[in-house]
């Protein structure tokens, strides 16, 4: 019989599909190049600080808000419906922002109308479930076309792709249009929404080839793209018989048996007729004390109903009963298959989702204010502040992490896949490591007090963020199971969400804390009190009078540092925000390591139990 088989691991089929992934994950982070366009628009459109980060925050909403969605659906229609979502809704979304910046306010206006407003926060949406989708997508079919070995350093080259959005994006609109915001927002529409048609026609789930010939049927032919090593005609509910020529060390084994409640077991006992062979293929050379009688030609390895409820014992029947429960969490070739209800009752998916929240939480928290850390600490004491200098700090800044968000992404995938390939250990390790940097980052940014010095603490949280978001897939994978992985991950990454809002504030208001009108450095405070001394002198010349209010002005707003509520005290104004970021992390560290001792145990447990095969004890005839 003519046999299907998948096609190789380096086919042209799958790596076209791998190369388009990670260029679709490319156009797809764009959400973390608003900070390149947002105070332009602001400024434009004469929007609040408030209104700003309203318009920023749509689109974050969009990003994490819709992934159970988008995973729910990727996972039962596959990859192709998210690309033709992403490409419209990048494309409206950039372009509608795009025709707001250009039109500007209507003339008279002093502010932007309510129902303008909406809109232009629905565009922002728009852009961050577009991005979003494209992403899932391009995930879902990397995390289905790799063997386990390597599924961890190939979605982490995917995911890399969307770490390095932001500096791709940014770097073009600064080396070929410095300045024209409306160019920046047309190259997003353009190049985000078009590389969605190419994953459209390429990206697809290719199944790996088979890593494991003794999980294979002998003669089956799929039927389907997932469902290779399933024999043709046979479901995974379908009755199977085999037979084996009886020999007298025919053995008669159970799968393991023995449930401590704190794992479901790989391999169902037999109890139907749709359960696995009862010889298991790992037990080759051990010895039995158990003989088939020799006037037996053959073993039904799938009796009858009726054959087994007269053959089997009671203690077979009670392990049958709590392989029924099992098996609805494996899959056919037992491994997990957990999602909806269940997902939310098991402890794991709660460790996930707690440790991410702390560790996206904080990093969202450097990364959208690394900014105003970077102007705090130019500002302070410096009184030849330039606003050309002061961006060059914040452009490096976001360069660096956006750089070491892609390294870390690629890294932490050839980590995992080593730690649980040649160190024998399971992934979940990797946990603490990815929290142990995030923890040596806010430290050496406490420490901090130059802005020469602060690319250290953004390089390291950089790798530290990427890690995060390329293990945790992987994670999720590997307790969870691979047929609902996209709207498990979704689920998990409603995480930042609440992190990320969470920290995020508490800075902004440690900041404003800190911030008053008097913030000016020393230097500048020096010529302010000079300067309001001589206009308190003069001050029955309004000419002159008005001449140095509008010189003071200058000096407090010399190189855009603004007189109100900005903050200008160097580590002052932020070291409170990252106190707490150190405990959030110290926190996420211990749960990390007591992830990788609680698999680690279970590992070793399972590894015991498969080490001693156990007899089925069969029932006399009456």
């Amino acid at each position: 019989m003519h046999v299907n088989h998948p096609p190789p691991l380096f086919s042209f089929a799958r790596i076209s599909s791998f190369l388009t992934s990670i260029l679709v994950a490319l156009a797809s982070g764009t959400n973390y190049v608003f900070s390149a366009y947002g105070p332009q628009l602001g400024a434009r459109l004469k929007l609040t600080h408030t209104q700003i980060n309203i318009i920023g925050l749509s689109g974050n909403i969009g990003v994490y808000g819709t992934a159970p969605i988008w995973g729910g659906i990727v996972d039962r229609r596959g990859p192709r419906v998210l690309m033709i979502m992403a490409f419209f809704s990048l494309l409206t979304g950039y372009l509608g922002i795009r025709q707001f910046f250009i039109d500007g306010l209507p003339e008279g206006a002093s502010s932007i109308s309510t129902v303008s407003f909406c809109v232009l926060v629905l565009c922002g949406f728009l852009t961050g479930i577009g991005g979003n989708g494209g992403l899932v997508g391009s995930m879902n079919a990397t995390a289905k076309s790799f063997p386990d070995k390597t599924r961890a350093t190939a979605n982490g080259i995917v995911i890399s792709g969307f770490g390095l959005s932001a500096f791709l994006f940014s770097t073009i609109a600064r080396t070929f249009f410095p300045g024209n915001t409306a160019s920046l927002l047309l190259t997003l529409a353009i190049g985000t929404a078009f590389p969605m048609i190419l994953g459209f026609l390429f990206v697809r789930p290719i199944p790996p080839p088979h890593t494991d010939s003794t999980r294979r049927m002998e003669d089956g032919t799929p039927e389907s793209p997932a469902d290779y090593g399933v024999g043709e005609g046979l479901g995974s509910g379908s009755p199977r018989a085999y037979s084996i020529d009886n020999t007298s060390h025919t053995h008669l084994l159970a799968p393991n048996a023995d449930e401590d409640g704190e794992e479901e077991e790989r391999e169902p006992a037999v109890e139907l007729e749709e359960e696995e062979p009862l010889v298991s293929s790992i037990h080759p050379h051990a010895p039995s004390d158990y003989v088939v009688p020799g006037q037996v030609d053959s073993v039904a390895l799938s009796p009858t109903r009726g054959g087994l409820a007269r053959h089997r014992s009671h203690s077979s029947r009670s392990i049958s009963r709590r392989s029924i429960r099992s098996n609805a969490e494996k899959t056919v070739d037992g491994e997990p298959n957990i999602h909806g209800k269940r997902l939310f009752k098991t402890a794991e998916f709660w460790l996930l989702f707690t440790v991410c929240a702390l560790l996206s939480g904080s990093g969202l928290m450097y990364i959208n204010n690394v900014g105003a850390i970077s102007q705090a600490l130019f500002a302070n004491d410096n009184p030849d502040y330039d606003e050309v200098k002061a961006a060059q700090w914040q452009a490096t800044q976001v360069s660096t992490i956006s750089v070491m968000n892609c390294l870390g992404r690629i890294l932490i995938g050839v980590i995992a896949d080593f730690t649980k390939a040649k160190l024998r250990l399971p992934r979940s390790f990797c946990i603490a490591l990815v929290a142990g940097m995030f923890v040596i980052s806010q430290v050496m940014c406490y420490f901090i007090e130059d802005i020469q010095n602060l690319w250290k603490a953004s390089a390291l949280l950089g790798v530290a963020y990427g890690g995060l978001f390329g293990l945790f897939p992987t994670m999720v994978i590997e307790w969870f199971g691979l047929p609902h992985f996209s709207e498990n991950w979704g689920f998990v990454s409603l995480s930042p969400m609440i992190g990320g809002n969470i920290l995020s504030i508490a800075f902004g208001r440690n900041l404003d804390a800190h911030g008053t009108d008097d913030d000016a450095s020393p230097a500048q405070n020096s010529s302010l009190s000079a300067l309001s001394s001589l206009a308190s002198s003069m001050s029955s010349t309004p000419s002159a009078s008005t001449l140095i209010a509008d010189v003071t002005s200058g000096i407090r707003t010399r190189g855009g540092i603004p007189g109100d509520h900005h903050c200008v005290q160097g580590r002052e104004c932020y070291i409170d925000s990252i106190k707490l970021t150190i405990g959030v992390c110290c926190v996420a560290l211990a749960l990390g390591v007591y992830a990788g001792w609680h698999d680690l145990r279970t590992q070793r447990r399972q590894a015991s139990r498969e080490r001693i095969p156990e007899v089925v004890i069969w029932e006399d005839e009456e």
